[in-house]
């Protein structure tokens, strides 16, 4: 990292120096400031007796303890696959080079763990300020509190990257092992062990984000259980934020650098002499597996949280309160059991289909997984609930009213996906008319059908998220508010219709881990070079009666099935964040109106603040879209120029290691560089929104939420569109190296920061921004109750130090090479 962080610099000064002015900043608020007058919201939230209602025949302590067996057993599940993975036959050739590809995935993910160390920096001086020096949690020692704030924040960033580093490992392990599965020329396998990988990620993600809540749940005392949550909360969605940036602009660089040398050099996909294709296999696993992880993670747990939240502030009957909570995390155990019946119950039936099948839709069983989970998720949701509370506050009938609610989310979970592959299928007819307008009018009238069916996609996808939330909303007024005495039940509606999104998380995880193993398991087949090996040897070993051909179209085939699968989970997880982040703006809401008792009238467009901030929110997110999108121009202009300068074509059968890694090196770099900027000018963004005014913050976080919610729709999907009409002219045209196929490369190339960089970072982004909120708007209240004038000052400072940023972002990420127009005229002159 020292051979990049001094290039980080504001016009006139270098890190270290920002790093003073932060230092500075800190000891002017604090030495500003004497006691708060205020007790520090949610990390003074009190959890109530989970054993003093009785659930089942037992209290709800011991219930929920009953249920870290289920993630047990779980984490058992995870294992068993990763084993089972690892002992599959696989070719020596093969798997050199999925252990190549996992030892620069190796070296990426240290080099991130050390510059997630540097963000974290930047949000514990804010934890220490807040919790050590402004607003002590009252009755607790800062000397206990600290410690357990900031160490939970390890906790949360350890667990998004942990589970993002078993994902890579287990996705290595399949795609070498799901290559050489294609020799048998059958499909199933290479259906079944994507698939495997998958859910195996899947469960061990959920079991281990469970095991922590409910740890800090049942053996941290309870007046110390809010700092846990608040903790581990802002640790794993700053993991998440990192990672999915980070990775998303890592992918991108690498897999334009490598898809551009098609075009340049007329070389195959994958071609081995081509130094970025390693590049390439890495960033499919930094992007599509280390990403998603961390962000799954991040999203179940900041969705418990949210949820925890807004039940010890929104519902005043303690006995209600424990009702819900034990309620909820034993919906989440079940959520658990779902997956694996459902996983279980669709491979008998796939099996039973495709076994010995020479043909399949490889998208047929994924959906029919994602379908069945659904079902079996709402039946259980139903039972559950009628057996945990049959009578709520003394109302015998909202046990089937919370149950419909977070069915509505569970249902989004089924039809979200559907609607996406309307839009990104490779049989879908907005897929195929982009193929049709590239084969007219070349790139140009490709991008634009892409265009045409992002938009198409943002209004289906976001109507149907209002209507199912408009039915819980619905649901939520039939009685909750008084058999709950709960306040804003419909907030609560919300967050349960989040809830319910991912009530099928391990299936969800496993179809959108089970892109960037088929789009590896392409690559390890052509890097292998296992065509060069003679058919007997592998009949010798093996046993199998080899087809080159047929292997290769398999897998294409299924890296289709992959993409498709991969835009589905994308709107899942951007729907989670906008609907969740209600519930999290709740909390900010009630600490700031004093539980809707004062001040409510701020929450209107005739309070100028306010709207200014719904203006605001617009502003930073399409900033936020370019400038990770410029990273990834950067970085990949960067590594085309070295892969042009350094491929050699002739004399060789595959690039050199060291050139690959030095593409590896490019990918890194620039990623890293593009994060940094965005992180501290969303960081130093939000201080400076907080401290202008608590309801202009309000505003803005509102409008990040509804603004990212369909900017992400639309580039997740017509990127998605991109990538499949590319998908169609290899596949089913067989039109490689046609003017055609130029063309949707293209096309596949413009949509590549689309859907894997700018749209799938919105979510982190998005939930990040929320929960720093939390602390930053209550450390400028605490501020303003003694120096106004100082808020505004800082509030100004921050500002300009999160536009320096953002200025670098663009001015500081530029390729910086003059065309020869400019040279020529500079030559005149």
């Amino acid at each position: 990292m020292r051979n990049w962080l001094p290039s980080f610099a504001f016009p006139r000064f270098r890190i270290s120096r920002f790093a003073a002015l932060v230092s500075f900043l800190t000891l002017a608020v604090s030495g500003a400031l004497a006691q708060p007058e205020q007790a520090s919201g949610e990390a003074n939230l009190k959890l109530p007796d989970l054993s003093s209602v009785t659930f089942l025949g037992m209290d709800g302590h011991k219930l929920l303890s009953i249920g870290i067996l289920f993630c047990l057993l779980g984490l058992i599940f995870g294992l068993v696959i990763y084993s089972r993975l690892k002992n599959l036959p696989v070719h020596r050739a093969m798997l050199e080079i999925s252990e190549l590809i996992y030892e620069t995935c190796k070296t990426y993910l240290v080099t991130q763990g050390k510059f997630l160390l540097l963000l974290w920096a930047f949000i514990a001086v804010i934890i220490i300020l807040y919790f050590g020096v402004l607003a002590p949690v009252p009755g607790k020692s800062i000397a206990v509190t600290l410690p357990i704030i900031l160490g939970f924040s390890l906790v949360g960033i350890a667990g998004s990257y942990g589970v993002a580093w078993f994902g890579i490992r287990v996705n290595t392990f399949a795609n070498s092992r799901t290559a050489f599965a294609s020799l048998r020329g059958k499909p199933y396998p290479i259906y079944q062990i994507p698939l495997e990988a998958g859910m195996s990620i899947g469960m061990m993600l959920i079991s281990v984000e469970l095991l922590i809540m409910l740890f800090i749940l049942l053996w941290i005392p309870v007046d110390y259980a809010g700092p846990c949550f608040i903790g581990f909360a802002i640790g794993e969605s700053l993991g998440a934020a990192a990672l999915r940036i980070a990775g998303g602009i890592f992918t991108k660089i690498a897999d334009i650098g490598s898809d551009l040398m098609k075009i340049v050099f007329k070389i195959k996909e994958d071609d081995a002499r081509n130094p970025g294709v390693i590049a390439d296999c890495t960033g499919d696993n930094a992007g599509d597996s280390v990403g998603p992880s961390a962000d799954g993670f991040e999203t179940y747990g900041v969705t418990g949280v949210a949820l925890i939240t807004f039940i010890l502030l929104g519902v005043r009957s303690p006995n209600v309160q424990v009702q819900l909570l034990v309620w909820i995390f034993v919906m989440r155990i079940m959520m658990l059991v779902a997956s694996g019946v459902a996983y279980f119950l669709n491979a008998a039936i796939a099996k039973a289909r495709y076994a010995n099948s020479d043909e399949m839709s490889f998208e047929s069983p994924l959906t029919s997984l994602v379908w069945i989970t659904s079902f079996v998720s709402i039946a259980l949701t139903y039972l559950i609930s009628n057996l945990m509370i049959p009578d709520l506050g003394g109302d015998g009938s909202q046990w089937w009213k919370l149950a419909s609610i977070i069915s509505c989310g569970t249902l989004a979970g089924a039809i979200i996906p559907e609607l996406v592959k309307v839009f990104t299928s490779v049989e879908s007819r907005h897929t195929r008319e982009v193929v049709v307008s590239a084969q007219e009018g070349g790139a140009s009238l490709g991008i634009l059908s892409g265009f045409v069916a992002g938009n198409f996609s943002a209004y289906y996808l976001g109507f149907s998220m209002v209507i199912l939330m408009g039915v819980g909303y619905y649901v939520s007024t039939m009685g909750l508010a008084a058999a709950a005495s709960m306040i804003a039940p419909a907030v609560f509606a919300f967050g349960l219709v989040a809830f319910g999104f991912l009530g099928m998380g391990p299936v969800t995880i496993a179809v959108d881990s089970y892109g960037p193993v088929t789009d590896n398991a392409q690559s390890v087949y052509e890097l292998s070079l296992i065509e060069n090996v003679s058919p007997a040897e592998i009949k010798r070993d093996f046993n199998i009666d080899v087809n080159f051909e047929r292997a290769k179209h398999l897998l294409e085939a299924n890296d289709g099935a992959g993409n498709t699968f991969k835009a589905t989970a994308k709107p899942v997880l951007i729907g989670t964040a906008v609907v969740g982040a209600t519930t999290m703006i709740f909390s900010i809401i009630m600490a700031l109106t004093n539980g809707l008792t004062v001040h409510v009238e701020k929450l209107s467009l005739l309070h100028a603040p306010f709207m200014l901030g719904l203006i605001s929110g617009g502003a930073m997110i399409y900033w936020f879209t370019g400038a990770s999108t410029q990273a990834v121009t950067t970085g990949a202009y960067r590594a085309v120029e070295f892969i042009k300068a350094n491929i050699r074509l002739d004399g060789v059968v595959k690039a050199s290691v060291a050139d690959s890694k030095k593409v590896v090196q490019i990918c890194t770099q620039y990623a890293q560089k593009g994060m940094l900027n965005i992180f501290l000018a969303v960081f130093f963004a939000t201080l400076a929104f907080a401290f202008v005014e608590p309801f202009y913050f309000i505003g803005y976080l509102i409008s990040i939420a509804v603004f990212g919610l369909y900017q992400a729709i639309f580039m997740a999907n017509a990127g998605g569109a991109w990538d499949n009409a590319k998908k169609i002219v290899e596949v089913d045209l067989r039109q490689k190296g046609t003017p055609l196929h130029d063309a949707t490369v293209i096309g596949d190339t413009v949509g590549d920061p689309f859907k894997d960089t700018s749209s799938v970072a919105m979510n982190p982004v998005i939930k990040f921004t929320t929960l720093f909120g939390l602390l930053a708007v209550e450390l400028a209240v605490s501020l303003a109750a003694k120096n106004e004038a100082l808020t505004r000052v800082l509030a100004l400072i921050f500002f300009l130090i999160s536009f320096c940023f953002v200025y670098r972002s663009f001015y500081g990420m530029r390729i910086g090479v003059q065309t020869k127009a400019h040279e020529e005229r500079a030559a005149a002159d």
